[in-house]
């Protein structure tokens, strides 16, 4: 049986480095077992004139087709996944963010769960500072149907940046919906909810990157106000009880504001719980 036909799916932006893209694509398409057929990357806005020129270096160099999809301002990763998506070729797409790097075999492990009809298939993953040789922490997801839809209900099932999903599948429940940092997080209640098939790998297929401030990024009131309504949408959806919702705005609103400093010993002791905190 001949491997399935599937797009990469890659936002840039202004705030992006050069050469982590670099590394990022070639993870993601010299060095996989499982190439993509395809690669779209969407320019989330006007970019330096050296991301330009790493983005013009992919295009004339990739062993496979790439389409830059130029946005004319900058509006945000779910605007951008939305657009790539509308330009995707093939009925399967894999994430990659442009920081991040992926392990070789990712996309041949990956597509062959979504061969035998998963509709989103998420990883682990790792995360490094500096080097993507060593290791600072991993995120270790729920498998199984009834443990990824137990873990959703207080924590994302599922690593963004690791997602494999079927382009009918997110049609179904109106594809990425805006929700602060949360999109990813929404998207797969919303996909559980509406009964499509999910899964993880646990091993570690993605390398994460992570700078100085993530943990701050994943606080303040702003990051707590978008916890409680993405709590408010589930609620109403009824994939949480009351109970459920009233626990969660009490436990993670108090996370969210936590100092970074405590936030960071928190989510190493309890790391795989899956808190957002996207990048960009």
């Amino acid at each position: 049986m001949n491997a399935p036909e599937f797009s990469l799916l890659l936002p840039v932006y202004a705030g992006d480095d050069p050469s982590f893209l670099r590394l990022a694509f070639s993870s993601s398409v010299d060095d996989q077992t499982l190439r993509p057929s395809e690669a779209i990357i969407v320019q989330d806005g006007p970019v330096p004139a050296q991301l330009a020129a790493e983005l013009d270096r992919i295009v004339r160099d990739s062993p496979i087709p790439v389409r830059v999809v130029q946005l004319a301002e900058n509006r945000g990763l779910t605007h951008a996944l939305n657009a790539g998506l509308d330009a995707c070729a093939y009925p399967i797409v894999a994430r990659m963010d442009a920081d991040d790097v992926s392990v070789p075999e990712r996309f041949a492990q990956q597509l062959e769960l979504i061969e035998a009809g998963y509709d989103l298939v998420g990883a682990g993953m790792v995360e490094f500072e500096t080097d993507p040789a060593v290791a600072v922490s991993e995120r270790v997801p729920p498998t199984g149907a009834a443990r990824i839809r137990n873990h959703a209900r207080t924590h994302n099932p599922f690593n963004h940046p690791t997602m494999v999903y079927r382009v009918a599948a997110l049609d179904a429940v109106g594809r990425y919906e805006p929700f602060g940092k949360m999109e990813d997080y929404w998207l797969g209640v919303r996909l559980i909810a509406s009964g499509a098939r999910v899964e993880n790998i646990a091993a570690p297929l993605v390398k994460y990157r992570v700078g100085a401030g993530a943990f701050a990024r994943r606080g303040g009131w702003q990051e707590a106000k978008t916890e409680w309504a993405l709590q408010r949408e589930m609620l109403r959806i009824g994939f949480v009880t009351r109970g459920e919702y009233l626990r969660n705005v009490v436990v993670k609103g108090v996370y969210r504001l936590l100092p970074a400093s405590v936030k960071r010993v928190l989510f190493r002791r309890f790391v795989g719980s899956g808190l957002p905190g996207e990048k960009g």
